[in-house]
């Protein structure tokens, strides 16, 4: 066996980063910006009226000051002119500020007696302009690798960018394998359950930016196997679902090896997910998770997730450990780094007693991963532990 940390390392050595492709904004979200991207506009890409009110000279602004209304600005629609002395011009938030004005007061700071103006007591504090280039100039870089989200993307779409360079999606093919196992709404038979843990992992995979590919059960044959592998061609990524085990019926590993996977570990020092294997499989990468659906989704949290990061040239794509207050006392831990599943609640982390790494009710129920290090002593209700988030 080998440790979380060296398995993690080893993963992110065979998830190398896809190709990249050129996509149109409106598809872009959740894709990885492949390349700095410099804006092909300024924003605002004029002086902007920030507030409704009249454009005119700062240096006649003063209380009982007149000026005359010559025009009207509003958004999409400047004044021609300029604002010359004792003028002001009507003007709505987001027009152009007419040319020789500098300020803009705002309607409830003037009187309006047809079209004459009087500026009252309360002036207020600032222009009311929002400057040429003040929230990015023309040529600003935009960083890269990063994910697009709403905020990113409204940001690329201001700097006028129709189309961007982002990585490639990951493909990735799920293989879910057992006699045991059937599909949500088939008849499972007397001695069969329902396969839930591949639509766990297909959720991870998405949330991640990747395309998961359901393929069909293999059974426990090597031939099944192989057949169901066959399937998996083009995949950038090949996901196995049980059968990583020792027994006798767990036939991955040997069924790998047979069809050329360049094995970079089997078995890791944690629970729940002690049964993982990784390695290379021709041009795509694989991971062997465990069967067991807890044992399954943790491990694509703490392996599947980063891999598909690295794959979209995301740097230091790990989860990041948090801190919080123990809320109960926990044993000395073993040998293997245990993931407990936990409730964390007004900046308190409490385990759950349950932690059989069947139990997906419980996994529902919880919101982070209380992180028990190899050989971790026994701690006491309010000292401060490290937890992963999940959700």
């Amino acid at each position: 066996m080998i440790s979380v940390e060296e398995a993690t390392a080893r993963v992110l050595e065979i998830a190398r980063p896809l190709g990249t492709e050129t996509v149109p904004i409106a598809e872009a979200v959740g894709r990885v910006l492949a390349a700095d991207t410099r804006a092909a506009r300024a924003q605002p890409p004029f002086d902007a009226a920030a507030m409704d009110g009249y454009a005119l000279r700062a240096a006649e602004l003063k209380p009982g000051a007149a000026f005359s209304v010559i025009g009207e600005a509003a958004a999409g629609r400047r004044f021609r002119g300029a604002v010359g002395p004792g003028q002001a011009v009507r003007i709505f938030t987001g027009a152009p500020v007419p040319e020789s004005a500098d300020a803009v007061v705002i309607q409830e700071g003037v009187s309006r007696e047809g079209d004459r103006i009087t500026i009252l007591d309360s002036l207020g504090e600032g222009s009311n302009i929002r400057p040429f280039g003040s929230d990015f100039a023309l040529g600003a870089t935009f960083a890269a690798p990063r994910r697009l989200g709403p905020a990113e993307l409204s940001l690329l779409a201001a700097m006028n960018l129709p189309r961007l360079g982002v990585f490639r999606r990951p493909e990735v093919a799920l293989i879910a394998t057992g006699d045991e196992i059937v599909m949500p709404g088939d008849a499972p038979g007397e001695d069969q359950i329902v396969g839930s843990n591949i639509f766990g992992l297909k959720a991870i995979i998405e949330a991640e930016g990747g395309r998961a590919r359901i393929l069909p059960v293999a059974r426990d044959t090597e031939a099944s196997l192989k057949a169901v592998f066959g399937l998996a061609e083009g995949a950038d990524l090949v996901v196995t679902i049980g059968g990583a085990s020792v027994g006798e019926h767990d036939l991955v590993a040997r069924v790998a090896r047979d069809l050329g996977v360049e094995m970079a570990f089997h078995k890791v020092a944690m629970r729940p997910g002690k049964p993982l294997m990784s390695g290379r499989f021709g041009r795509a990468a694989m991971l062997g998770l465990p069967g067991n659906p807890v044992s399954a989704l943790v491990c694509g949290l703490l392996f599947l997730a980063p891999m598909l990061r690295a794959m979209q040239g995301l740097p230091d794509p790990l989860p990041k450990p948090r801190t919080s207050v123990l809320g109960a006392d926990v044993e000395e831990n073993g040998p293997r780094a245990h993931y407990m599943r936990a409730r964390l609640e007004a900046g308190t982390i409490t385990p759950f007693e349950r932690q059989d790494s069947s139990l997906l009710s419980v996994l529902s129920e919880a919101n982070a991963l209380l992180i028990r290090p190899v050989a971790d002593p026994p701690r006491q209700a309010g000292e401060t532990v490290p937890y992963l988030p999940l959700g």
